[in-house]
């Protein structure tokens, strides 16, 4: 059985989607990788429009497209995305069964 490219919670997905309908000119969410802190990568999240989605792979599964870049794939590749509420916040979070090591504030991670 092959893993899914990239999976979103339910939780995840319903916020993604409460985002997306702020921001018509959205034509879904893009999720990349920059590198970045002292473990190397850091995940990056913004709306998707023609321009930025050029070079990227479409995953259809959700009530909106989402696009991951090309040069990410292999590092986040059953990777499950998760936004969780906290008595003092909510977040997005990645659960990237690829990593090896994060860094001690969790702004970046090693596969």
């Amino acid at each position: 059985m092959t893993a899914p490219l990239f999976k979103l919670s339910s939780s995840a997905e319903n916020q993604v989607d409460q985002l997306l309908s702020n921001n018509p000119n959205a034509k879904g969410l893009k999720i990349g990788l920059n590198t970045k802190g002292c473990a190397g990568l850091s995940y990056t999240m913004e709306y998707a429009n023609d321009e930025n989605i050029k070079g990227c792979e479409l995953v259809n599964d959700y009530k909106f497209p989402l696009y991951i870049e090309n040069n990410a794939i292999m590092f986040v590749i059953g990777t499950e995305m998760d936004f969780i509420k906290e008595e003092f916040g909510e977040r997005f979070v990645f659960n990237n069964p690829n990593q090896t090591s994060e860094c001690g504030c969790g702004e970046s991670f090693h596969v």
